[in-house]
C-alpha cells in the first residue's frame, strides 16, 4: 500500500495535499507537481511511503535541482513508485545506464513477477542496490530533522514522525 503527500510551506505555516502518481512519470514530472502547490517558490516536500517497506522524500525548493532522501533503496527499486526517485546520480552509476528494472514486468505490490519482496540481489551484480539509506540525509537538517534521526525512523512510522517535527502532522492526517 502506497501512500503520497505534498507539503508545502507557506507564511500561515503547512498545507498539506493528498497526491496522485500515476501520471509522474519523471523525476521531473514530479519536482513540477511539487512546484505548482506552491506558487511563491517555498518549499515543497513530497512524501512517499510504501507500508512497513521504505519511505522517501523529495524536497523542492524554487526551481533548485530536487533533492532526495531514499530510507531503503534495494526496497525503493521494485517499487514503481521508488523507481522515480532513485536516479543514476542517487545510486553512484553512469547516467543513462540500464541497469533498472522493467517497470512493464512489475507486478502491482511492486515485485518483478516471480520475485517475492524479500529476494535480495544478487551479490555482485552491476544491478545490486544497496538495502541502506541513499540520497541526501541533510534534506530536512535546516526544519529540524538531523541527519542520524532521518536515517533512525523507521518505514512504518517515518511520514508521520517527520510531520511532526515539522508542526504539519495535523494538516499531513486530514489528507493520510
Amino acid at each position: 500500500m502506497y501512500f503520497a503527500a505534498l507539503l508545502a510551506r507557506t507564511e500561515d505555516g503547512w498545507e498539506a495535499s493528498d497526491t496522485e502518481l500515476d501520471d509522474v512519470e519523471t523525476l521531473s514530472d514530479l519536482a513540477d507537481l511539487a512546484r505548482e502547490a506552491s506558487p511563491d517558490e517555498d518549499t515543497v516536500l513530497v512524501l512517499i511511503e510504501q507500508e512497513e517497506s521504505w519511505f522517501g522524500v523529495v524536497r523542492v525548493d524554487g526551481e533548485e535541482d530536487p533533492r532526495i532522501y531514499v530510507s531503503d533503496a534495494a526496497a525503493a527499486r521494485r517499487s514503481a513508485y521508488g523507481e522515480l526517485l532513485l536516479t543514476d546520480e542517487l545510486l553512484g552509476r553512469e547516467p543513462g545506464s540500464d541497469d533498472g528494472p522493467d517497470l512493464d514486468a512489475l507486478d502491482l505490490d511492486g515485485t518483478e513477477d516471480g520475485e517475492s519482496e524479500d529476494d535480495d540481489e544478487e551479490e555482485g551484480s552491476a544491478d545490486a542496490v544497496p538495502h541502506s539509506p541513499v540520497g541526501d540525509s541533510e534534506i530536512l537538517e535546516d526544519l529540524g530533522i538531523g541527519e542520524k534521526e532521518l536515517r533512525a525512523l523507521d518505514a512504518d512510522d517515518a511520514l508521520g514522525t517527520i510531520a511532526e517535527a515539522l508542526g504539519a502532522s495535523e494538516v499531513l492526517e486530514t489528507v493520510r
